[in-house]
């Protein structure tokens, strides 16, 4: 027979459970609360004709680029005439140019086999000035998803994959998937980050088709059809990135490009409806009130 004081203890210990459960409860800490997403406002200034903006566009001093699949269309930035263009074979070896940006008389863009699976991606390299080839640098297939966009970050590169709901995406990989990556110069990943939430459910079922680092450090983001740009910053710890600003912007989606010979905040954009290439001056973002946000900073 069991003693009757260890009955007793073990009568006490179940009625103790409770009280000890709500005390630990109690004492745990408050749940994390994200920091709240500044709206702002981006102001239109000016709007080129260009039939071939329908994925995004790339700026440099003197001219702007029109990027469409398998075709990129030159444009004198004063006059907005139409010059040269290199263009593809449908369904070649290029066969979805998702976005470009100008650099020092080359344009380096993001190329992927969307719609088709597995996902497989490359970057190519034309020449300014007379919109020829140059140069390519396959990636090949990535768990990471379809490379949409990607930006110099020190030494390296940041880069943006997709991954879709629908049309090329995967049965066991969806939207939720999409990530940035960062890499050194020869494309060796040294790190990455997931999309928060917030911005993910507002990008569905798509991912971000377009991607700039701005001179402060922080990432814009523009999703495929919404006429919103997400600013994102790194997070002081873990690895997920915290959003802390939505810019309204008059252009639904796509690849966007920073205008980094102006001292102002100029963000280029398309309006794939119209077929136009905007520019927008864009406002100040705060990290204020967001104390665990950081800009992008080489570790």
């Amino acid at each position: 027979m069991r003693p009757p004081f260890a009955s007793l203890g073990l009568i006490a210990a179940i009625l103790a459970f409770p009280v000890a459960a709500a005390a630990q409860s109690a004492g745990r800490p408050p749940a994390y609360a994200p920091p709240p997403v500044t709206a702002l406002q981006a102001e239109m200034l000016r709007e080129y004709a260009a039939p071939e903006a329908r994925q995004g566009v790339a700026v440099d001093v003197d001219h702007l680029y029109a990027v469409v699949n398998t075709t990129i269309a030159k444009y004198d930035r004063a006059s907005g005439q139409r010059l040269t263009a290199w263009s593809g074979p449908r369904d070649g070896l290029i066969r979805h140019l998702n976005s470009c940006f100008a650099e020092a008389g080359k344009l380096w863009c993001a190329n992927s086999n969307f719609p088709q699976v597995p996902m497989a991606s490359s970057v190519e390299v034309f020449n300014t000035a007379d919109m020829t080839h140059a140069v390519s640098h396959s990636l090949g297939i990535l768990d990471e998803g379809s490379l949409t966009f990607f930006e110099r970050f020190g030494d390296g590169w940041i880069a943006g994959y997709a991954h879709y709901d629908e049309t090329g995406g995967l049965s066991y990989k969806d939207a939720v998937f999409a990530g940035i990556v960062v890499y050194d110069s020869a494309w060796r990943r040294r790190g990455g980050y997931a999309l928060p939430q917030s911005v993910l459910e507002r990008m569905a079922p798509h991912a971000a088709s377009g991607g700039v680092l701005g001179p402060d450090g922080l990432l814009y983001l523009f999703g495929h059809d919404r006429p919103e740009l997400y600013v994102v910053a790194r997070p002081v710890m873990g690895p997920t990135l915290i959003h802390v600003a939505t810019i309204a912007v008059d252009a639904p989606g796509q690849a966007i490009a920073w205008d980094h010979s102006s001292d102002e905040r100029i963000l280029f954009a398309i309006h794939r409806p119209k077929g136009t290439i905007r520019s927008f001056r864009l406002p100040e973002v705060s990290l204020d009130h967001s104390p665990d946000a950081r800009p992008f900073a080489l570790d």
